[in-house]
């Protein structure tokens, strides 16, 4: 641990009784309570995560807006030219192969964009984003980042910020406040409604204590973090996408606007084919039979024994009071219902492929 980068509320987290796990090079708390009560407090009320390992860059055009856009259009599959002021919206950075070299996030704030990037991609995505953008990239080296994730999650923010009200999925805001100017979004990575919430270091902790005095308002782990966003069907850097996976394979096809389906943007060749005609794999949803978790790494066979995938996440899902996962299969297979075979332990044991996500998301639209 001693290597580690440590949190700007670190301190915090071990006040509120964190247990701490190294993660992307970061000291981070994996849970306060347990996973199982905290994810469930997530879905019922709201939790507060520390998600400030996560890279945040601002993208400020030399020239103007217009042009930087098409400039960044040409690193992934998505529209950045029609992304309205005030809005934000997921996105893909692609290589020259089609595969994905991470996902992330990007508003439009009226002069600039602003990116927030993997942990584990962050230096990478810097120095691609540099090598293809110059000096219009602006890493940002002074700033926490909190999400605010539940049910309950604008009730508590209204408290402080009232404008957030007025928000949609996928806004964005910046808000003057006692603790700084925060820089907010409607956005979240557990399929319920919430904030992401960009703050200054010197006002970080105390925007943390004033949301953690509420009573709904709760410390959250990272391994919470993970259970919800598996049973929202979202991927996981590294391990449901990769360099090696393309959008289509992924399932991520609604984040290529029709605009962007005549290529123009890295990997287009075979990412184009693959929307055409299909690809020989896809990211599907699994549901093990009975009640032993299959987890990243477990192989997968059709009922004749061939070999047809891979679990890429997999656990016990909370709010489903069952086993879940996701992976990859062939094409043939991937329909929902077919039934496959995990091999645990040595022995091959049922799962069901399913449609994803296992908990429908509740975003405000």
């Amino acid at each position: 641990m001693a290597d580690l980068q440590r949190l700007p509320l670190h301190d915090l987290h071990v006040e509120f009784g964190a247990r701490m796990v190294p993660f992307a090079g970061w000291e981070m708390p994996v849970q306060f309570e347990s996973v199982m009560a905290e994810h469930l407090h997530t879905r019922a009320k709201a939790g507060l995560f520390d998600v400030s390992h996560m890279g945040q860059v601002i993208l400020k055009p030399r020239t103007d807006m217009a042009t930087l856009a098409a400039e960044f259009e040409k690193l992934m599959p998505v529209s950045v030219a029609a992304l309205a002021e005030g809005r934000q919206r997921y996105g893909l950075l692609t290589n020259d192969q089609g595969g994905i070299r991470d996902d992330l996030m990007f508003a439009n704030r009226g002069d600039h964009f602003y990116v927030v990037v993997n942990a584990g991609c962050k230096e990478a995505d810097i120095a691609h984003l540099t090598a293809h953008l110059g000096d219009q990239v602006r890493p940002v080296t002074d700033r926490a980042l909190l999400a605010l994730q539940g049910p309950r999650a604008e009730d508590a923010l209204a408290r402080l910020v009232p404008a957030v009200m007025t928000m949609r999925f996928m806004d964005v805001l910046t808000a003057d406040t006692l603790f700084g100017a925060l820089w907010i979004s409607r956005s979240g990575y557990t399929g319920e409604d919430g904030f992401e919430i960009s703050v200054p270091f010197g006002g970080a902790e105390g925007l943390a204590r004033a949301l953690l005095a509420m009573g709904e308002v709760a410390p959250i782990g990272l391994g919470a973090r993970d259970s919800l966003r598996l049973e929202a069907g979202l991927c996981l850097y590294g391990h449901d996408i990769d360099e090696h996976t393309t959008p289509v394979e992924a399932g991520l096809t609604w984040a290529i606007q029709k605009s962007r389906r005549t290529g123009g943007f890295a990997g287009d060749t075979r990412i184009l084919r693959e929307l055409s005609g299909g690809p020989e794999r896809l990211r599907v949803g699994l549901l093990p039979e009975g009640r032993a978790p299959m987890r990243e790494g477990v192989a997968l066979f059709a009922a004749d024994g061939t070999p047809v995938g891979t679990v890429t996440s997999g656990g016990f899902g909370p709010s489903v009071a069952a086993p879940v996962a996701m992976g990859y299969v062939a094409a043939a297979h991937a329909a929902t219902g077919t039934q496959l075979f995990g091999e645990v332990r040595g022995k091959r044991l049922p799962v069901t492929v399913a449609a994803l996500p296992f908990v429908p998301a509740s975003y405000k639209r």
